[in-house]
């Protein structure tokens, strides 16, 4: 039975990782939970809050309604939806390793929860992908990344704490952008097994690269600005990789 204090608490990481949950908060991410359900039947173990004006909102879960304000007792929003889930995060870290991928994408100490969520929106879009964070890097289950990813991190194979000296022992061809680097429309780009990306502000330091082995690829600009929104990287690389397989 989860206390009003107990949910809260879930809003920081380290009574994330005590408890086994994160908040799932919202009408649209509640029902990409119950039709993420479907297919993995350890999420039905997630329990549903409401408000009385979604008391009949039905999505397969155990339920309990609650008053307005202690709503806004757990809620991470300044306006409270009516709708919040508590969802075990064993159910996708599971699942994910049971996922079959053709390739995956590294974050090296990603910050920002909104530019996570966009990437695993991004990742879901067009399939196929792992997405590996290595250590330092945001919380996936942050309530910030979940809302901002729009169901995404529901579906798409996640794995965390991996460090970036690992990735050779896994993937024989890894990847990297550079701004010397071959256009990402060389046919080569496609055929990558792991693309890694650096931090928002330092990217990856250069000998981390060097020892990798990566093979460098660069996004073409006119030069006007040094750098493109971490979140538009990925997705264009996603983009040119679909592509490129066709």
């Amino acid at each position: 039975m989860w206390s009003l204090d107990d949910i809260r608490k879930l809003q920081q990481k380290k009574y994330r990782s005590l408890h086994g949950h994160f908040i799932a908060e919202g009408e649209h991410l509640v029902q990409e939970l119950a039709r993420a359900a479907r297919d993995n039947p350890a999420l039905r173990e997630s329990r549903l809050f409401v408000t009385p004006s979604f008391e009949n909102f039905v999505a397969g879960f155990e339920q309990r309604v609650l008053s307005e304000a202690q709503m806004s007792r757990i809620s991470d929003t300044k306006t409270p939806q009516g709708v919040l889930a508590v969802v075990p995060m064993a159910a996708l870290l599971e699942r994910s390793a049971q996922l079959p991928t053709d390739h995956a994408c590294y974050f090296h100490e990603i910050q920002d929860p909104g530019n996570l969520g966009s990437i695993l929106r991004t990742l879901a879009w067009f399939g196929g992908a792992r997405c590996l964070l290595g250590p330092n890097s945001v919380d996936p289950f942050n309530p910030k990344v979940v809302r901002a990813s729009m169901g995404a991190i529901l579906h798409v194979p996640l794995e965390t704490e991996l460090p970036l000296e690992s990735l050779p022992q896994r993937f024989a061809r890894i990847a990297c952008l550079d701004m010397s680097g071959a256009p990402l429309t060389d046919k080569q780009f496609a055929r990558q097994d792991v693309y890694v990306f650096g931090n928002e502000a330092r990217g990856v330091p250069r000998d981390m690269l060097q020892a990798l082995g990566a093979q460098r690829f660069s996004i073409a600009g006119s030069g006007a600005i040094e750098s493109l929104n971490l979140a538009s990287t990925v997705s264009i690389c996603a983009y040119e990789r679909q592509r490129g397989q066709g």
